[in-house]
């Protein structure tokens, strides 16, 4: 169906006392809670060089050595939520030889990630952070987040082509989820998707014989570009890192 309708430097400290080892692990960035289960179950994870099987021990995060597959893992005690807009020409990878990429452009300390896709020729909106937990969530189209993005093609669009794209169009075999569309002017539209697969929007576009001129991101869930200048970046504030606290209980 289709709808035409209408900075303060902040950083979340966690608590690093006693918690569950799944969560410790999925904080790391290095799974989600439930995949560190698995592994715990699987006999993949040490406590202090022992390993355990049973998922919901509890280990200090200042004491307990902590390892996954052999290897150590570590989980910060500062969580660091960013907020970016990318410029065109950018990668969103943490390691692209010859390229320059997105934490390119944030100084911090930090290592940060970039939570989900935005392609090289596209800008917009772009979290990064340490919190992998928060970066499953976010990332994976199983939560249903919203991402909506401004569009605008060469030619002009037409209402058919617009109902296309909001009841899903095949490619790969696959039929892209329902979204929410809503016309700019001729040749530009709004996208509200909940579901990210790679150059979607781009691959949407083609199967109807349009060819993308400009791609920006607008908003990820309650998160906003607002503002923002394009190269810029900010810390999220209070209230959006609350939102997202909602979330990760869940």
């Amino acid at each position: 169906m289709i709808m035409y309708a209408s900075t303060q430097t902040i950083v979340l400290r966690i608590t690093m006392s006693e918690m569950r080892i799944q969560k410790y692990i999925a904080h790391a960035g290095i799974c989600s809670r439930r995949k560190a289960e698995q592994h715990i179950i699987n006999g993949h994870v040490e406590i202090n060089g022992k390993t355990i099987q049973t998922p919901g021990i509890k280990i200090d995060p200042e004491k307990d050595r902590i390892s996954i597959f052999g290897k150590p893992v570590y989980c910060c005690s500062q969580m660091i939520y960013i907020a970016l807009n990318k410029p065109r020409g950018i990668v969103t990878s943490c390691n692209h030889p010859g390229e320059k990429i997105v934490t390119d452009l944030v100084k911090t300390t930090q290592r940060l990630y970039p939570v989900g896709r935005l392609d090289k020729d596209s800008s917009g909106l772009l979290l990064l952070t340490n919190d992998g937990n928060l970066h499953h969530k976010i990332s994976h189209p199983s939560f249903n987040h919203e991402k909506e993005y401004q569009v605008s093609v060469r030619r002009k669009i037409s209402d058919h082509d617009l109902m296309k794209m909001a009841d899903g169009i095949v490619f790969d075999n696959k039929k892209t989820r329902p979204a929410t569309v809503r016309r700019m002017n001729a040749r530009e539209f709004q996208i509200t998707l909940k579901e990210g697969r790679n150059r979607q929007i781009r691959r949407m576009l083609e199967q109807l014989h349009h060819q993308v001129t400009h791609l920006h991101r607008i908003r990820i869930d309650h998160i906003h570009i607002d503002k923002l200048k394009t190269g810029k970046w900010r810390y999220l504030s209070k209230k959006e890192i609350r939102q997202f606290d909602k979330m990760l209980r869940n």
